[in-house]
């Protein structure tokens, strides 16, 4: 009687383990809850380590002196570099669908090409970026709605973070290179090292240990642009000495254009859907802080760290669903494409359903971990608990739009997101904030009451089917 439960552990326990020692796998063959498995676990600590890197630097800088500063410059920073993760991942996803395919098709040849022309598109971004980063930094700030004393004392840990732009374009983007050809635990890794890195070198800078100057606010951004760009190096050096399905050389980086136009076809709808939900990120952060000051808007950014920590490893399960749609298409398999999407559907719902509990008992205590000021620890505590009650929903609608963006469908997400974001949530926002004068409560509402909608209308479009068809 207890030999098949033993088996199947056991069977359990060896899919985790080839998960996460990476390798070249079939995913278009055998068992659906097999291939989500070998490909969610390292997506979800890939992401859970990202989601690593916002929390350390918001526990250590809040333990500074004038923290209620410190905690306002790296919330409004990191609320605008959204914009730059947008590209990133926009141009990773698009880089995902179209390797994928291209690896679901049998052609790995195709797939480095690809994926070589993805990075040069990348970079050339980045490098815009970051040159505008260093010169408008302080304009940036106050283009937030910062405090006087934020922008004065937070322009350089802003200006070296977006100075850095280019670790944070690679870093995303040769993961999802990695991850359309189904070399997750390689993504994983690079996230992994990162991480270590930043939480390594973050108080060590910030507080000046050993041979270290003692560097405050701007010592957490120069650990985190050192924790990503070795990050970086490490995925340059798998990128050509890779034994999976992505083995890239140095003749694919010969710029081809047709391939190129290609990619951004169907990348910048990606990107514009990304650009267009942190957009109205960015304007939430702008209404809180503008209708409830520095109290407001560090409670709200603290809470937000820890919003994003359980909603990556969410993440990690849709890119899976994402790269399993690409793959399935590629193989002429649109059924098995679409069963994989429900199955990693329900366990995305269950998992929220859990950190939904979490965060409407136990806000309080969490909060208190980065914060012991009243104001501030009482506006964390409502933004974690009103926007953690539509957790469910959030993974059910993540789902849903990375299957579409796996299938090659951007589009239809971008005008799902322009619905839902900015023809709803921002208006909605700023109706209960400024309208009804609810202030920033007012805006922490309008998050799961959006994040529902998009969830609802995702769904009815995946069930429809015309992803199924799409060419890439």
């Amino acid at each position: 009687m207890l030999k098949q439960p033993t088996n199947r552990y056991t069977h359990f326990i060896s899919i985790i383990k080839q998960s996460l020692k990476g390798g070249e796998h079939d995913y278009t063959q055998g068992s659906i809850r097999g291939a989500i498995v070998l490909l969610a676990i390292p997506m979800i600590l890939e992401l859970m380590l990202e989601s690593v890197f916002a929390v350390v630097d918001m526990y250590f800088v809040s333990h500074l002196p004038n923290s209620e500063v410190a905690i306002a410059t790296v919330g409004l920073t990191e609320s605008f570099i959204t914009i730059i993760y947008t590209i990133a991942m926009g141009l990773g996803m698009g880089a995902t669908a179209v390797v994928a395919r291209r690896i679901g098709e049998k052609n790995p040849e195709a797939a480095a090409h690809a994926g070589a022309q993805s990075i040069l598109i990348g970079m050339m971004a980045a490098l815009v970026l970051s040159v505008a980063g260093l010169i408008f930094a302080p304009d940036i700030l106050r283009l937030m709605k910062a405090e006087p004393q934020v922008i004065a004392e937070g322009t350089i840990f802003t200006r070296i973070m977006l100075g850095g732009s280019m670790v944070i374009i690679l870093i995303f983007l040769i993961n999802g290179v990695f991850r359309g050809a189904g070399d997750a635990a390689i993504a994983m890794r690079s996230l992994w090292l990162a991480s270590i890195i930043n939480i390594l070198l973050c108080p060590t800078l910030i507080n000046g240990y050993g041979p270290f100057p003692e560097l405050g606010l701007k010592g957490a951004a120069i650990a985190t642009v050192i924790g990503r760009g070795t990050g970086v190096i490490y995925q340059c050096y798998y990128l050509f000495h890779s034994k999976g399905n992505m083995k890239i050389r140095w003749a694919h980086f010969k710029i081809d254009f047709p391939v190129i136009r290609h990619l951004l076809e169907v990348a910048w709808p990606a990107t514009f859907q990304f650009f267009i939900q942190s957009g109205s990120w960015i304007v939430l952060a702008w209404l809180v802080s503008d209708t409830g000051g520095t109290h407001a808007t560090a409670g709200y950014q603290v809470a937000i760290r820890n919003v994003v920590f359980f909603i990556l490893p969410a993440w990690g399960l849709s890119n899976a669903a994402a790269t399993l749609v690409g793959q399935n298409l590629g193989a002429n398999q649109p059924d098995r494409a679409e069963r994989s999407v429900v199955l990693a559907t329900r366990f995305n719902a269950i998992f929220m359903a859990f950190v939904m509990f979490i965060f409407l008992l136990f806000a309080s205590p969490i909060i208190s971990i980065f914060t012991n000021q009243p104001e501030v620890h009482r506006f964390g505590v409502l933004s974690m608990q009103i926007i953690g009650s539509g957790y469910i929903f959030y993974g059910i609608g993540m789902v849903m739009v990375q299957a579409l963006n796996g299938a090659g469908d951007t589009k239809t997400p971008t005008w799902i997101n322009i619905g839902g974001f900015w023809l709803f949530q921002i208006p909605f926002a700023w109706l209960l904030a400024k309208g009804i004068g609810l202030g920033p409560v007012g805006a922490f509402i309008a998050v799961p009451v959006a994040e529902t909608l998009i969830a609802i209308v995702a769904w009815y479009y995946f069930k429809k089917g015309g992803w199924k068809k799409v060419e890439v």
